[in-house]
């Protein structure tokens, strides 16, 4: 009797093992739930700084005039009146960068 109690003991022990490890909610599961908390936490720490940020510049532009103007200059293109402004504009990535091609203009002499 006593022998068989052991063995049943024995198989519970084991089945609540195999569970444990591989079952539902068991380690498998939870090294997979940390991980994502894990990765998680990082992306609110990124998003907590993206919002600080955003934070500093909504005050800047409550209080302060140069933000203001900086960001009508950047994003609008904006001038004051009396400056000049200049435009400088790069070649295209397939020009050449030396002089461009000169096309032939001039009459073709004609022969002897």
């Amino acid at each position: 009797m006593l022998k068989w109690l052991a063995l049943a003991l024995i198989a519970l022990l084991i089945a609540l093992q195999v569970k444990l490890w591989v079952g539902d909610g068991g380690m498998r599961d939870l090294r997979a739930i940390r991980a994502r908390v894990t990765a998680q936490q990082a992306e609110n720490v990124r998003l907590g700084q993206r919002n600080d940020a955003l934070h500093a510049d909504v005050e800047d532009l409550k209080h302060g005039r140069d933000a203001v103007e900086a960001r009508a200059r950047s994003q609008l293109g904006l001038i004051k009146p009396g400056e000049v402004f200049y435009q400088v504009v790069t070649p295209p990535a397939g020009a050449a960068s030396g002089a461009m091609p000169a096309a032939s203009t001039a009459p073709a002499a004609s022969g002897p």
